[in-house]
């Protein structure tokens, strides 16, 4: 079950994980209550949560360009 979790925490963008370090809430409350709020709203923090991830992937590749001292400009 352990493998399971780590998997998806590393596949599925990591938003839930970025967003509990930096505000210091457990993971797992705020997975429940993305999932509560899924419900109750029928699934538009979906849309949010695409937003977040894609913003985080974004920002990753800027960083790493930035720390590439091979790249030229």
């Amino acid at each position: 079950m352990q493998k399971i979790r780590e998997f998806l925490e590393l596949q599925a963008f990591g938003v839930c994980t970025s967003i509990g370090d930096k505000l210091g809430i457990a993971t797992t409350r705020i997975r429940m209550w993305f999932i509560y709020i899924s419900f109750l709203t029928l699934g538009s923090p979906v849309i949010i949560y695409m937003i977040l991830a894609f913003w985080k992937n974004i920002k990753n590749y800027i960083w790493a360009a930035r720390r590439n001292p091979l790249k030229d400009f």
